[in-house]
């Protein structure tokens, strides 16, 4: 199976993977490929009996991981741990939250390489955070008798179940989670499409989803008024924090921000766009509506030409702050959600206890979309009209936004857990003592 995995995977490369790597080097210099890291050499690991190795594909994979990494180390204070991810904002978010673990760009998934790999780290187990599963290297670890689990685990779309479905991808993806010797599922829809596509069912068990751990209850975030000041945002003015939008949602708030100026004058707000290559175009549409776009990263605002004084929209355009900007907020709208992108994570708004407006397409989340609203917590918006009428009613009745708030805090804390389970298997699976 592994000679036809790579078979599969030098066609692919040669159609696309050379031409990307060539473009991918002329744009961002010779060290952006991290080819020794790609080809199964990453740096080397700390002596121990044991290792658990933690991969993740991006930014939120990378951040679900923090409770588990933190538990481990409390109860096997010994066990050596490294970090892979398979993108640049998940190994910038790894370095930062991890500057004492091994971090490494994933290997590509050719069996000589996974076998290099293997060998160089010497992994107890193995831990794959979502759906982040790749065949040779479920099959290499199987040979070398490395038990592979799914931490946080979800199948977000029907979508994925109809390509995993496909008569020939059908075959070799049912023996691929065959192999998956744990999945801890977030919850019992996901724990069945995990059935589905091949995982036995004794090793599927609903646990949770742990970004209910990691989200911080709290009534503050360390540094919310040190980037208050830093953008000249007034604590004493209500602020509407809108994270992690998409394209196309930035153009419909800032119509709904047009309309609830009229009633509420001092209503500040901030926009903090879910991917970095989209800062430049945000600002300059926040421009184009006749506003000064004020941004944290301190790049030059931009100013509307011919419009005196204008109104100042915070331009969130760094990594890593949008807890703060949540912080700071009086209402928290979660991005992706009005525009058919399957949502972003609720969590940690609500564990500020926040009231949530979203949009109708929370797919991804839908789990807990569907218990904060049941909860009170969140309400559901469609378009620019019924955003700011949801929001002018919350901007006037001060009980209610706190209401809501305590709803979302709830809400969480009542979710916890899958952490402790999650662990509990690494270390058995994992025969960490």
């Amino acid at each position: 199976m592994t000679l036809l995995y790579d078979l599969i995977y030098l066609l692919a490369a040669a159609l696309l993977g050379i031409p990307y790597a060539i473009v991918r080097r002329i744009r961002r210099g010779p060290g952006s490929l991290a080819l020794a890291e790609r080809l199964g050499k990453p740096p080397s690991r700390p002596v121990s009996a044991h290792c658990v190795w933690i991969h993740g594909v991006s930014l939120g994979e990378i951040n679900a991981t923090r409770t588990i990494v933190a538990d481990l180390h409390r109860r096997s204070p010994d066990t050596t741990i490294v970090i892979s991810s398979t993108t640049a904002t998940g190994l910038a978010r790894a370095r930062e939250i991890y500057p004492k673990l091994v971090v490494f760009r994933f290997p590509l998934d050719f069996s000589l390489i996974l076998h290099r790999a293997l060998n160089h780290i010497r992994p107890s187990i193995i831990v794959l955070m979502e759906l982040e599963v790749w065949p040779n290297l479920v099959e290499v670890a199987r040979r070398q008798d490395v038990p592979v689990i799914i931490a946080n685990g979800r199948v977000t779309s029907e979508r994925s179940m109809k390509y995993f479905g496909l008569p020939v991808v059908r075959t070799l993806t049912r023996r691929m989670f065959r192999q998956i010797r744990w999945v801890a599922a977030q919850d019992e829809t996901y724990a069945d499409r995990f059935r589905k596509l091949g995982v036995p069912a004794d090793r599927v068990e609903v646990c949770g989803s742990v970004k209910y751990d990691t989200a911080e209850v709290a009534e503050r975030v360390d540094g919310q008024e040190v980037l208050a000041d830093a953008m000249t945002i007034n604590l004493h003015r209500p602020l509407l924090t809108c994270g992690s939008t998409g394209p196309g949602e930035e153009a419909i708030l800032l119509d709904a921000y047009a309309r609830l100026r009229g009633r509420h004058p001092d209503l500040q707000l901030a926009f903090v766009p879910r991917k970095p290559e989209r800062f430049d175009e945000v600002a300059e549409l926040v421009a184009s509506r006749g506003f000064a776009c004020l941004r944290r990263s301190g790049k030059p605002p931009i100013v509307p030409p011919g419009v005196p004084e204008p109104r100042a929209v915070f331009l969130g355009d760094t990594m890593g702050e949008l807890r703060k900007f949540y912080g700071l907020a009086s209402i928290v709208f979660v991005g992706r959600s009005l525009v058919p992108m399957g949502g972003s994570d609720v969590m940690e708004a609500a564990g500020l206890g926040k009231p949530l407006l979203v949009g109708p397409d929370m797919g991804n989340f839908a789990e807990a979309a569907g218990l904060l609203a049941t909860a009170g917590a969140s309400i559901c918006v469609r378009d620019a009209e019924e955003f700011a009428e949801a929001a002018d009613r919350l901007l006037r009745d001060t009980a209610a936004r706190q209401k809501m708030g305590d709803a979302a805090r709830a809400t969480i804390v009542s979710q916890r857990g899958a952490t402790e389970r999650t662990v509990n298997a690494i270390l058995r699976l994992g025969q960490i003592g």
